[in-house]
């Protein structure tokens, strides 16, 4: 007698229409059915189509601009009507603004905190009641190495991925023994379109510098299915965190400042 194949676990991810997220989302694939959201429709149902093609992997797309207030909890009954919960939240969407603060785009800076925080925030609050009523779950929030020091004219990004980094930990202590974990991914530059979105003066870093969006999803999820507290991705990026621990806070901050400065032209 046959038996009906057993359900795969499904996935959340957000910010999928490129870069990270759509790497993670290529990754998850294979043993997971997806639910894709990102601003961008036409990427996602390209991708959606891709990864059914490739992997048989049931996609559902459910464009959300987790910029607008509100925009989260409508992911999350869209997610719930569409036929229950998730077993893994990847919480990627986010960017960033290059430039002096007093100059900057006040409706940007908030969109940047609704997003990189607030959604974030909301969307993890959201599902991870069941997670842990289940007693099985998986949490991945893509933080940075920007959350380790303070960002001069990239304040606002930088403050927000302090707090992606520290609500991770704090989350990743408070679940030990429930079978829930919550993992932050810290990558350092990366290839993909973030600094155009941040209106970087110029596109990508110098050869070697920059991870590929492949390696860091990779790296992330490994991460992610062993329950691990936090990674950081590429062995630069773990030697500077190293050594800045013994650098005074005055001289790292003026580095970092001069390194923004460049990248704000």
């Amino acid at each position: 007698m046959s038996t009906a194949p057993a359900a795969r676990p499904v996935a959340l991810v957000t910010g999928a229409s490129a870069g990270i997220g759509a790497e993670l989302a290529r990754l998850l694939a294979p043993d997971h059915d997806l639910v894709l959201t990102a601003r961008r429709t036409e990427p996602l149902q390209a991708l959606a189509a891709e990864l059914t093609r490739t992997h048989g992997a049931v996609c559902r797309v459910l464009p959300a601009d987790l910029s607008e207030p509100g925009a989260a909890r409508h992911l999350f009954e869209a997610v719930r009507a569409a036929g229950g919960g998730i077993e893994v939240l990847v919480n990627n969407a986010g960017f960033g603004d290059i430039g002096a603060f007093a100059g900057a785009d006040p409706g940007k800076l908030l969109r940047m905190v609704q997003v990189n925080v607030t959604a974030l925030t909301e969307l993890t609050a959201l599902f991870l009641p069941e997670l842990v009523a289940r007693g099985r779950g998986r949490v991945l929030n893509v933080g940075s190495v920007a959350g380790f020091q303070p960002g001069p004219f990239m304040a606002v990004y930088y403050a927000t991925k302090a707090y992606v980094n520290s609500f991770s930990e704090a989350l990743h202590s408070e679940l030990l023994g429930t079978g829930v974990t919550v993992t932050a991914l810290c990558p350092g530059p990366v290839a993909t379109e973030f600094l155009t979105v941040a209106g970087a003066a110029t596109g990508g870093f110098s050869a070697g510098q920059a991870l590929s969006a492949r390696a860091v999803a990779e790296v992330g999820l490994r991460a992610m299915k062993a329950g691990r507290r936090m990674v950081v991705p590429g062995w630069r990026n773990r030697m500077l965190l190293f050594l800045e621990r013994f650098a005074p806070r005055g001289i790292v901050i003026r580095a970092v400042k001069l390194m923004l400065w460049r990248r704000a032209g």
